[in-house]
């Protein structure tokens, strides 16, 4: 018998994590059922709900002033919602088997078993935090949560120096060392790869390692920590890699992120080749009817290459949640899938991508032409027409477009949506050339650089055929 026909016809659905995905996924099941039919339990083992990890450089940064600015729904108003959240409650076990969770208080200790007929997990991702001497030091902080930007926040309020180090040059990395730099820290980037932002190929990361340097970033690539090192008070006092040693009052590390899976792990679910647990269309983990997964610790399909990534953002948890919650509640959803678009800045310079790189491509066993075209963002006659630099990649035989990448001045950054669109119906460069978009001298040239980069690649299709 069922725990839900135990207690009569109202099941229970069990949500482990308490931000994007979880509680996108408990909200939209509870839309499409009330408390009499389904009832719902949610463990979040931090001081927050339903938040934006991707705000809080800009906090740190004072462009958001008020913590509270980044959080979307408070825990009274799950709860006002019949939604049981339960806050600073983490969770220890996943027993399959048994259809429970074992949760434990986190100030207290005490511990509970907690039945489910339904089960989701959306416990995100944990920040790489690499095993060197001296990394556990106070001052080194990583930033994933409310309650980590908060703890550098007041690091930085007590700190007297004025020298920061930032341990990787991806997304994090780099708004992280802008954010600094609006606190009126002098800011080291210690960076492993040839440029900032793997994301993009290393020529388009060079424009933006040249713009950290005109913030007055010093910039330190192919390069990798080594030690942190700490003063007699035990507080860093800096950072050292093979060949320099860098001074450090604080350190923050922006080196990515892994999947959150461990609970998961050890209940035996399906876990794939990036770490990350393995789900269907309908979210719901592969070989289990009653447990879906979403967000940061789950592997999602990439459209373009047709393989397994792990591709951490909001947006995608969100979605997932949406699709999560559907089928919880009765309905039918599917997430078929993503290209891979990302935006980010530092100060004015926009930086975005999507679908693969150079590299990716490679890896997928895809010949490809590359295009690289210099644009503006306005008619070049209209004042504050800003330059932009826009890459593209085309599968060789078809003329498919793989993947575009922009770096350029304000206006430049959203144009990738137009890419994802494009990606996603699966066009080739050739088709994208007649796309019908909007032109005014305010909005763009006649010709968008977006459709120039493309002309530009349907020309070296054509040749090289």
């Amino acid at each position: 018998m069922s725990t839900g026909a135990a207690r009569g016809t109202r099941e229970r659905l069990v949500v482990v994590g308490g931000d994007a995905a979880g509680m996108s996924a408990a909200s939209q099941a509870r839309r499409l059922k009330g408390p009499d039919e389904l009832e719902i339990v949610a463990f979040e083992r931090g001081h927050f709900s339903s938040f934006s990890a991707c705000g809080i450089p800009y906090w740190v940064g004072g462009d958001v002033t008020e913590r509270d600015a980044l959080i979307a729904r408070t825990p009274e108003e799950h709860r006002a919602r019949d939604i049981d959240l339960r806050m600073r409650t983490e969770v220890t076990e996943i027993d399959v088997a048994g259809g429970r969770v074992r949760a434990r208080d986190v100030d207290s200790g005490a511990q509970s078993w907690t039945s489910y007929d339904k089960l989701v997990i959306g416990t995100g991702a944990r920040p790489i935090r690499p095993e060197l001497p001296g990394i556990d030091a106070p001052g080194v902080h990583g930033v994933q949560t409310l309650d980590d930007g908060q703890a550098l926040l007041d690091t930085l309020a007590r700190t007297r120096g004025r020298r920061a180090v930032v341990v990787g040059a991806g997304y994090i990395g780099v708004e992280m060392a802008e954010a600094l730099i609006k606190r009126g820290y002098e800011v080291t980037v210690v960076n492993r790869g040839r440029e900032p932002m793997s994301t993009l190929d290393p020529d388009m990361g060079r424009m933006v390692h040249e713009a950290m340097e005109g913030l007055g970033i010093t910039m330190v690539d192919d390069a990798e920590v080594t030690e942190v090192l700490t003063g007699d008070d035990g507080r860093v006092r800096a950072v050292t890699t093979r060949d320099a040693e860098f001074p450090a009052d604080v350190v923050v590390l922006g080196i990515g992120v892994r999947p959150e899976t461990t609970l998961a792990e050890a209940a035996g679910l399906p876990i794939g080749a990036h770490g990350g647990l393995l789900t269907d269309l309908a979210m719901r983990v592969r070989g289990h009817g009653n447990i879906w997964a979403g967000g940061d610790c789950v592997e999602v399909l990439d459209l373009v290459s047709g393989q397994e990534r792990h591709i951490p953002l909001g947006t995608h948890a969100n979605k997932h949640g949406q699709v999560v919650g559907t089928n919880v509640g009765g309905g039918y959803a599917t997430f078929p899938g993503v290209v891979g678009t990302a935006v980010s800045k530092v100060c004015d310079l926009e930086i975005a991508r999507t679908g693969l790189r150079e590299k990716d491509a490679r890896r997928a066993g895809l010949r490809f032409v590359t295009a690289t075209i210099e644009s503006t963002s306005r008619a070049g006659y209209y004042p504050d027409a800003s330059p932009m630099t826009v890459k593209m990649l085309a599968e060789r035989r078809t003329g498919r477009l793989l993947g575009v990448q922009i770096v350029g001045r304000e206006g430049a950054g959203k144009r990738v949506d137009i890419a994802a669109v494009a990606l996603t119906a699966g066009m080739t460069v050739e088709q994208m050339t007649a796309l019908d978009l909007g032109y005014a001298p305010p909005f763009s040239p006649v010709w968008d650089p977006v459709l120039v980069a493309a002309r530009k690649a349907a020309r070296e299709v054509e040749r090289q055929r």
